[in-house]
């Protein structure tokens, strides 16, 4: 059979399942991908680039989707270049987030197409107006989010089957959509999660270089950018309290500097600015570490050395690092949201309410205390097991 994924950052959330078809001699595995890291081995993978700019003028509302129809019809200009090669694919595995699957079945018309469901938005109720220290959304601002979901409408409308990882990003979706949505996890592969009492941490400092190793007193949080959609705000007040309980601690904070999933920061700021603004000369900085976006070996190693993790998130798409971190046998604090909700209980995580920030530093504080404990054995949900996603998402492509 042959399969092609399209993800602008392959392979995502198609890391697992592309490798494991890919090992099947009997299918030949594709990717288009707009950027992205290595292919994971079998998978052929090819890089489309857009066929022009954005317009430099055009309406303030269209901008988001301009950018999907430039994504749509570069891919759709990669999959004809396939198609001239000889590869025309049965089955078509997508994000439909930017749009890159909107032409697609006007290339392949024959071919099954596959979404994966990751999340869809709401004006209330979900991650917007979670927060009333977020100011809340002008009306151009609402009219913007509400024409977001029109990309991921059209191509629900073109999807033969979708699979979304947990029942409550699957829930966000219109009622009509989810009888075409599965839940099923991309899986977690807790053997690379496994405690390495031999990792370390070398920081370079003002002090001078600075070297964590599990057992030091090493507060973990993780996000791909630092903002309000992922607590940042938060979590930064708390950490100020924090570090004030706790004089050896340290801190160490994985995550770019983007706007990310909501709003800009004020004044043109990045959140990571704006915080450390507000708190300025009640945090310790000599103690609070920021790496950027690093390697995920580099994310390993934080895990096996980090005593606590911290995982503060809005009603949004459920992180892996979550998952990871409290599978790897960390101690974890998180936020008491819908979607961490739906883990929290089976993996021991302990959660508090969203806004309770003097909460969490106490409970974070107090995971810091006293001698490092020995990492727990965590037996991961079984619809998390990575062997048995695999199957169910292999069903399901068969189904087609």
């Amino acid at each position: 059979m042959n399969i092609l994924f399209i993800h602008q950052n392959f392979p995502g959330q198609f890391l697992h399942l592309s490798a494991h078809l890919a090992g099947r001699k009997r299918h030949r595995v594709v990717a288009l991908a707009l950027q992205g890291q290595a292919a994971p081995a079998g998978v052929e993978l090819r890089r489309y680039g857009l066929l022009r700019a954005a317009a430099p003028a055009g309406h303030p509302l269209l901008h988001e989707q301009e950018a999907h129809v430039l994504r749509a019809e570069a891919c759709a200009a990669a999959a004809l270049q396939l198609k001239r090669d000889g590869f025309t694919p049965d089955l078509v595995v997508a994000h439909p987030g930017w749009g890159e699957a909107l032409f697609i079945k006007d290339v392949f018309p024959r071919a099954r197409l596959v979404l994966y469901c990751e999340y869809y938005y709401a004006l209330e109720g979900q991650d917007v107006g979670f927060d009333p220290q977020q100011p809340p959304l002008t009306f151009q601002q609402r009219c913007r989010l509400r024409l977001k979901n029109s990309t991921n409408l059209l191509s629900m409308e073109l999807a033969d089957a979708a699979l979304s990882p947990t029942h409550w990003q699957r829930n966000t979706y219109p009622a009509w959509a989810r009888d075409k949505i599965s839940v099923i996890h991309d899986g977690i592969d807790a053997a690379r999660l496994r405690f390495d009492p031999a990792a370390r941490l070398e920081l370079d400092t003002a002090a001078g270089r600075v070297r964590l190793r599990p057992g030091d007193e090493v507060l973990s949080y993780v996000a791909r950018n630092l903002e309000p959609a992922r607590g940042y705000p938060v979590f930064m007040r708390a950490l100020a309290e924090l570090l004030r309980r706790r004089p050896r601690a340290r801190a160490v904070l994985l995550g770019g500097d983007e706007a990310g999933y909501g709003q800009a920061a004020p004044d043109g700021r990045s959140w990571k600015q704006h915080m450390l603004a507000e708190l300025e000369g009640s945090l310790d900085l000599s103690r609070v570490h920021f790496l950027g976006q690093v390697s995920y070996q580099h994310y390993l190693r934080l895990l096996s050395i980090s005593r606590v993790h911290a995982y503060w998130t809005t009603p949004f798409v459920l992180s892996w690092s979550f998952l990871e971190a409290a599978i790897s046998g960390l101690p974890v604090v998180a936020s008491d949201t819908p979607p961490v909700r739906e883990f929290a209980d089976r993996l021991g995580v302990a959660t508090l309410p969203y806004h309770a920030q003097d909460r969490f530093a106490e409970a974070l504080a107090e995971r810091l205390a006293g001698a490092a404990p020995r990492r727990a054995d965590v037996a991961a949900p079984p619809e998390l097991d990575l062997a048995r996603c695999l199957r169910a998402q292999s069903k399901l492509l068969a189904r087609l």
